[in-house]
C-alpha cells in the first residue's frame, strides 16, 4: 500500500469520523446530556485529523496536485464532507 492509498483511506476515515461526531455524537450529547459518544468518537477523530494533516504535508513534497491545492486540502479537513471532495478530485488526477 503506497502513501497515496493511505492518504485516501485516512481522508475517508477522517471525514466519516467528523460526520459521525457532528451528526450523531454531538446531538446525543446536547439532547440527553450524555457525553459518552463524543468521548468515544473524539479521540479517533483527533488522531485521524493529525494523520491527515501529516500525510498531506509529506505528500506535498512528492505530489504536484496536493502541492498546487495544499491550502484547499488543509481547509477540507475542517469542513464537513470536505475530505470526501478532496478524495474525489484527487482520484480524478490519478
Amino acid at each position: 500500500m503506497n502513501l497515496i492509498s493511505i492518504f485516501r483511506l485516512v481522508a475517508f476515515l477522517e471525514g466519516l469520523s467528523y460526520i459521525l461526531l457532528l451528526l450523531v455524537a454531538v446531538p446525543i450529547k446536547y439532547s440527553s446530556g450524555e457525553a459518552f459518544f463524543v468521548k468515544m468518537l473524539g479521540m479517533p477523530h483527533g488522531i485521524l485529523f493529525v494523520l491527515y494533516i501529516a500525510i498531506a504535508l509529506v505528500l506535498r513534497i512528492d505530489n504536484q496536485w496536493i502541492k498546487n491545492n495544499f491550502l484547499a486540502v488543509l481547509i477540507a479537513s475542517v469542513i464537513p464532507f470536505g475530505t470526501f471532495v478532496v478524495d474525489f478530485k484527487f482520484k480524478q488526477t490519478l
